[in-house]
């Protein structure tokens, strides 16, 4: 039975098309992977089958009674609101059930007979419903998933605005997991999460009974959860069975057919136009050489898609440092509360350090307070000489009001509009994403962005927190060879093993260091 049908659906942003008559069935039960490349209208699918966005064409029908849960990394917690609060408001329809269960027994000696039947009856479908929602051990089951995703030790009294990227993540994966809906959409779960937590979703889903559609570029948890891929390229939507190394199979091969029937369709062109050309003048092959041109006027004529801009990154290296790129002694980072012990590093120049750790243990503070943009508690960090530092931050502030052009301008206010244009094309975003305000992008193009400012300038030592968030395949791919080639330092914080093994020449596990009991 369909859950979702989504017809001749068409979209776009002023002259940027998205989708074009565009079709998708969903199905009960199907674990789908929603793949493309950065701006190619994944997260705006989810906005419009959600309703948050309305299409500029096309219709969206939901079974009736269809409860859908959506993880969508920009939704806001306010601030006052606990772990608890938000946890427990997965609960809120069955708490409204509570409150009219309680107004009909508050009445129930009030009412004339007539009307006792039909307040008893509703009364036993409300209990019903209760209990089959497990309403009487909401604390429990809230407890369980907090434990499950390591929110237990935070304290479910915790304010959510006080939580790292990844534990926020966690907050609201933990609400939609006991929201037990009948979908669930999920847009990148794994960015912000731990090892571990990857890990516990990759089983959840793999146990998951209901269908759920999934966006993430993360290949190997793609492969491990998804029987199905939809790919959205160049304003379509097509559909894959199978995991994602299996799509990737069928489609390089449809591509290599399509790519071989239009070249031989090409020489067929050439050869007719040569023959017309040749022919039509002389009587006696005239009427040949009309036949031709009318087969010409009606041959379906093949078009291959433009091949997408490829992102190229080369990291320019600045002059040697010295040999100690920092030196911390007894440093305490946190903020009211310390987040570690006492730490004694050293960075040497030439090493690639990795650091890993559950979410909100401090690897982002610890970052910060190495290059003096937080107070430690105690203690002092050092920094070597000479040293010229490139800095990738976590998340980019959603307040700039500046288009891509004029943010690497403020950059480099040297470069001339050919100079700006070519390096954001170097990073893979088309003109229409050059011209477009950064905070419009999807994730992945505003990381590109920032990623423009850092290979443009020289730098001796990278510090780089969780830089493959939000990017697609080929940008992680084409990051990892720029990270191997670069001839500085790097320390970065990082959740996926297949990316740093073989880049980092050592890996910090900060649970070694924190203050926080895991």
């Amino acid at each position: 039975m369909s859950i979702l049908n989504v017809e001749h659906l068409t979209h776009g942003f002023g002259d940027r098309a998205i989708f074009e008559d565009v079709s998708f069935r969903l199905l009960k039960g199907e674990h789908i992977g929603l793949v493309g490349a950065n701006g190619e209208g994944k997260s705006t699918f989810m906005n419009i089958i959600t309703g948050k966005l309305m299409p500029d064409e096309g219709t969206i029908e939901w079974a009736k009674n269809v409860r859908v849960g959506y993880l969508d990394q920009h939704t806001v917690l306010k601030k006052g609101m606990t772990i608890g609060d938000v946890l427990r408001s997965a609960f809120d329809f069955l708490f409204e059930m509570e409150a009219r269960m309680n107004e009909i027994c508050d009445h129930l000696g009030e009412l004339p007979e007539d009307e006792m039947d039909a307040a008893m009856e509703e009364l036993g479908t409300i209990q019903d419903s209760l209990t089959m929602h497990d309403f009487y051990m909401i604390d429990a089951k809230v407890e369980e998933v907090a434990r499950a995703l390591g929110l237990l030790d935070l304290g479910l009294s915790k304010d959510v605005t006080d939580l790292s990227g990844g534990q926020r993540t966690k907050v609201l994966l933990g609400k939609l997991l006991l929201e037990k809906p009948d979908i669930l959409l999920l847009d990148e779960p794994t960015n912000y999460l731990d090892e571990e937590h990857i890990v516990w979703l990759k089983r959840y889903l793999n146990e998951y009974e209901n269908a759920f559609i999934l966006i993430s570029h993360d290949v190997p948890f793609l492969n491990s959860v998804v029987n199905l891929i939809y790919h959205m390229n160049n304003r379509e939507l097509n559909r894959y069975v199978g995991d994602y190394d299996k799509f990737m199979e069928v489609y390089e091969m449809k591509k290599a057919q399509l790519e071989a029937a239009y070249n031989k369709q090409q020489k067929e062109i050439a050869d007719l136009k040569d023959f017309v050309a040749r022919n039509k003048a002389r009587v006696a092959t005239r009427n040949m050489a009309m036949s031709r041109q009318k087969k010409l006027d009606k041959m379906d004529v093949i078009e291959l898609a433009k091949e997408k801009p490829k992102p190229e990154f080369h990291f320019q290296t600045d002059r040697a440092p010295g040999r100690y790129l920092f030196t911390t002694k007894d440093l305490v980072i946190g903020y009211e509360e310390p987040l570690s012990s006492p730490l004694n590093l050293q960075m040497e120049r030439g090493q690639k350090v990795v650091l890993t750790g559950a979410n909100g243990i401090g690897k982002t503070t610890l970052l910060k307070s190495i290059l003096g943009l937080n107070p430690p508690l105690s203690g002092e960090v050092e920094l070597g000489d000479y040293l010229s530092i490139g800095y990738f931050e976590q998340e980019m502030d959603q307040s700039v009001d500046t288009t891509c052009i004029e943010e690497i301008w403020k950059e480099f206010p040297a470069y001339s509009q050919y100079e700006v244009r070519s390096a954001l094309a170097k990073c893979g975003l088309t003109t229409k994403h050059i011209e477009s305000l950064v905070r419009v992008l999807s994730g992945g193009e505003q990381a590109k962005v920032r990623l423009c400012k850092l290979i443009n300038r020289p730098s001796n030592l990278l510090v780089l927190d969780e830089p493959t968030n939000h990017l697609d395949v080929d940008a992680k791919e084409e990051l990892r060879r720029a990270l191997l080639e670069y001839k500085g330092s790097i320390l970065m914080v990082c959740h996926e093993p297949e990316f740093y093994t073989g880049l980092a020449t050592e890996v910090w596990d900060c649970t070694q260091w924190t203050t926080k009991v895991w």
